[in-house]
C-alpha cells in the first residue's frame, strides 16, 4: 500500500476514536496533558493492534477466497464508512461520554471504537504488498494524534465537529474501498 493510501486508512479510521475523544473532552471540561495522552495511547494503541490482528487472520484466509479478495476488501470498507457516515447522519441522541479516564472504561471504548480497524486489516491482508507494518503505524500515530487533539477540541468546542469528523471518515474509506477494486478490475489503475 503506497505510503499516501496508508496515511488516509489511519485519517478514515482515527475518525471514530476522534469523536469519541471529542466527547471525552467535553465531559472532562478541563482538560490536562494527561488526559490528551491517556486518550491518544489507549485509542492509537487499539487502532494499531486490531488491523495486525484482522491482517493475520486475513492472512490465513486469503488462499480460499484469493479471486474475490478484492471485492472483500472494497465491501470491508464500504461498509466501515457507510456505517460511520450513518452514525454521523443519525438522529439519535448519542449518550454523553463518561469522564473518567479509568482502565475499564478506557478499554471499552478503545475495543469499542477499533473494531473497524479489525476489518481493515483483513482488507489489508487482501491487497498484495499492502505494506502492514507500514500502515499499522500510521494508524496508530495518526490515531494518537487525533485522539490527543480531540479531548482539546472537546473541552474547547464541544459536540460540534464529532458528526463532521465521522462523517470524513466515512467518505474516505469508502474511497479507499473503491480505489482497491479499481486497481484490481484494471479500471482506473493507481502506482503500488
Amino acid at each position: 500500500m503506497p505510503l499516501l493510501s496508508a496515511l488516509l486508512l489511519g485519517v478514515g479510521l482515527s475518525m471514530d476514536a476522534f469523536a469519541v475523544s471529542v466527547c471525552k473532552g467535553l465531559a472532562v471540561g478541563k482538560v490536562k496533558l494527561k488526559h490528551m495522552a491517556i486518550a491518544g495511547a489507549w485509542f492509537g494503541g487499539f487502532q494499531a493492534l486490531m488491523p495486525l490482528i484482522g491482517y493475520y487472520l486475513g492472512s490465513f484466509f486469503h488462499i480460499y477466497i484469493e479471486k474475490a479478495d478484492h471485492w472483500v476488501a472494497f465491501l470491508l470498507l464500504a461498509l466501515i464508512g457507510a456505517n460511520m457516515l450513518r452514525e454521523a447522519f443519525s438522529k439519535e441522541e448519542s449518550k454523553p461520554a463518561d469522564a473518567s479516564f479509568g482502565f475499564r472504561v478506557m478499554l471499552v471504548m478503545a475495543v469499542a471504537t477499533s473494531i473497524d480497524a479489525l476489518a481493515a486489516g483483513i482488507a489489508l491482508a487482501m491487497e498484495e504488498g499492502s505494506g502492514v507494518f507500514v500502515s499499522v503505524a500510521c494508524i496508530g500515530v495518526i490515531t494518537f494524534l487525533f485522539s490527543a487533539a480531540g479531548v482539546k477540541v472537546g473541552s474547547v468546542f464541544g459536540e460540534k465537529y464529532r458528526s463532521r469528523a465521522e462523517a470524513a471518515g466515512g467518505v474516505i474509506l469508502i474511497l479507499l474501498g473503491l480505489k482497491i477494486l479499481m486497481e484490481h478490475l484494471a479500471i482506473f489503475p493507481f502506482s503500488h
